[in-house]
């Protein structure tokens, strides 16, 4: 009986790690301003990834690359609005390794306007990218419909400051989905 206890606890444990720690916060400096970010507890594994690259300095020089609007999607049926980024072109063949995902329905976390979340291919994919939602993006969960395979999204974490900065990157010059000239990241750090 002591050892069924014992194994319980230890169980419980990351859970419980997980609620009581404490969001952190990064700043992206963009050319277009300030961006703040904090990262959701509740999405631990893909948190730490993040905070992986801004600690490995791989968004610094990074950019903006990518802005998905209602008008630039012609052959999707669900649409979406996102602005994603990704690592300093120059550094890209220092990504880490792929990370699992960490879907919604298991972190309570869903897509809502300046949500950010990792970007994928398949599920278990997700490196460096990452992108903001502008506006509720719901078909970006679990179970959402922009994904084939309805896994969807890792959310981790939220914009808190510079709404305003994302939206004036969204509108930012692009050939098609490409931001033309991608939008720099000149640091992200994280904040005390």
């Amino acid at each position: 009986m002591r050892i069924l206890f014992a194994v319980l606890l230890l169980a419980a444990l990351p859970a419980a790690h997980a609620q009581d720690a404490k969001p952190v916060r990064v700043l992206l400096r963009t050319e277009h301003g300030d961006i703040e970010l904090e990262l959701s507890p509740k999405a631990p594994k893909t948190a730490a990834n993040f905070l992986r690259y801004v600690d490995a300095g791989l968004y610094d020089g990074g950019v903006f690359h990518r802005t998905v609007t209602p008008t630039n999607q012609p052959d999707n049926k669900v649409k979406i609005e996102v602005i994603q980024a990704g690592v300093n072109p120059a550094k890209a063949k220092n990504e880490f390794p792929p990370i699992k995902l960490e879907r919604t329905k298991d972190t309570g976390l869903s897509h809502t306007d300046g949500a950010v979340s990792m970007a994928r291919d398949g599920p278990d994919t997700a490196t460096g990218d990452f992108f903001v939602c502008v506006g509720a993006q719901p078909e970006l969960d679990f179970g959402g419909k922009r994904n084939p395979d309805g896994q969807g999204f890792a959310a981790f974490g939220r914009v808190v400051k510079g709404m305003d900065v994302v939206r004036k990157i969204q509108t930012s010059p692009a050939d098609g989905q490409a931001f033309r000239p991608p939008v720099c990241i000149s640091a992200a750090r994280r904040l005390p």
